[in-house]
């Protein structure tokens, strides 16, 4: 009897013991494929904690896809893309989606074979939609990323300095030789009417402030073995200088003025920046940084054989990742950060996208500060935007030897013609 009570005494054990065995299995099962279903993104970038469209970007992604989570991996900004470069080297699976800083980076990523090639993820983008720029950061018809965010020169002006003058405001799509005369025109008659100088227009420092009306015909890029087409557009910028339309370049090095604090003073008429200024100069006028005027924006001065609506610019991009191990969840979140639906999320901080639809410039233009005239709005409508500096494997020394060349001209320790040649040369005896 006791024999028969423990046998089905130890049947019970068993039975329990199985059940909780199984649970316990069940349940580890469960945890694993409820970790498995959502996958971890990481997001390399710089200026985390100061760049506003991260987070509503990635919650807006989250939202409408729960399975996916975005983790931002801060790079910093000084060396960006050199670190992201020994980031991915050597197998390294830990990012997944990358933002690019620029053109020759971008290069080097693709020659190291970094980035995944899209073409075949987004044959449902309307390439057409980013103004051009994926034709300009293409290799053999191949691109590995898509335009992320696209910002372009306008010409910002100083409607008050304008009034003081008794002149018209510009215009959009102005030539080239009617912006030269026009400066001219209300630096001499601010100055008199207000007894102060003023400035009728404005470079900062950077070679692209001179170079890139050069590419705006579309016939030339900035990396060229016949660097002659940039004179003219020289000569008109040292004859403003010598005769006191714009500051002295040497000076402007020496002193290291940064171009929006130049533009605070309140005795400069004109100035050529990018579409990132916007909402600097708005919030800068709305919070007593900068000396108090109404101002107003429009295109950039267009020469000869340029197409109404081009501008040149700059643009971010955003790839995958090749040693990403979650490359389909990584095209979901590069297509719909690239899509028009992110670009109105970014729009909304005030920043530009790569897509400038109606829908995003008229949330660009309804943001606070932004001028009220209808001319600044259709500033935003951008056709062609030429990148300042083309794709090529050489975008890097290039990039140096224009830089030298613009240094030594606008310090007038060079002839233009001899100098521009001289760039020409070096440039050749990079492509033997």
């Amino acid at each position: 009897m006791m024999n028969k009570i423990l046998k089905k005494t130890l049947s019970v054990l068993s039975v329990t013991a199985l059940i909780a065995s199984s649970s316990a299995t069940l349940m580890g099962n469960v945890e694993k494929v409820s970790a498995q279903e959502t996958t971890t993104l990481t997001w390399s970038v710089w200026d985390k904690d100061s760049t506003v469209y991260y987070t509503p970007l990635i919650e807006a992604f989250e939202a409408e896809n729960p399975d996916i989570k975005i983790e931002l991996l801060d790079l910093g900004s000084t060396d960006y893309m050199t670190v992201l470069g020994t980031q991915l080297s050597g197998g390294d699976d830990s990012i997944d989606v990358v933002l690019v800083k620029d053109t020759p980076g971008y290069a080097a990523l693709i020659n190291r074979n970094q980035l995944e090639p899209l073409n075949e993820l987004a044959t449902e983008v309307d390439l057409d939609q980013y103004s051009g720029t994926v034709e300009q950061i293409s290799v053999d018809d191949t691109f590995y990323a898509l335009p992320f965010r696209s910002d372009f020169y306008v010409m910002y002006y100083n409607k008050d300095l304008f009034d003081a003058a008794g002149m018209d405001y510009p215009v959009n799509d102005m030539s080239y030789e009617d912006y030269n005369a026009m400066i001219r025109e209300v630096s001499e008659k601010a100055s008199e009417a207000l007894g102060t100088k003023v400035y009728g227009g404005h470079y900062h420092v950077w070679r692209s402030q001179v170079q890139m009306y050069g590419l705006l015909d579309g016939q030339n890029t900035l990396v060229s073995t016949d660097y002659s087409f940039l004179q003219p557009f020289y000569e008109t910028v040292l004859s403003q200088q010598e005769d006191q339309i714009i500051q002295d370049y040497a000076t402007l090095k020496t002193s290291s003025l940064h171009y929006s604090a130049a533009f605070y003073q309140n005795n400069i008429a004109t100035m050529l920046q990018g579409s990132w200024f916007i909402p600097t100069l708005a919030t800068a006028i709305a919070n007593g940084d900068s000396e108090e005027f109404d101002w107003g924006m429009v295109t950039m001065p267009l020469p000869d054989g340029a197409e109404i609506g081009s501008a040149s610019g700059t643009v971010t991009t955003m790839g995958i990742s090749a040693n990403s191990q979650n490359k389909e969840a990584a095209w979901k979140f590069v297509e719909f950060a690239t899509s028009e639906t992110g670009s109105q999320i970014i729009a909304e901080t005030g920043t530009m996208p790569a897509i400038q639809s109606e829908d995003v410039i008229d949330i660009i233009a309804s943001t606070p500060g932004f001028p009220e005239d209808e001319a600044s709005k259709k500033a935003l409508a951008v056709v062609n935007t030429f990148l300042e500096m083309p794709l090529d494997e050489h975008s890097a020394e290039v990039e140096t030897i224009l830089n030298d060349a613009h240094d030594n001209i606008m310090t007038m320790n060079a002839d233009i013609a001899e100098e521009l040649q001289y760039a020409s040369e070096q440039v050749a005896a990079l492509k033997q």
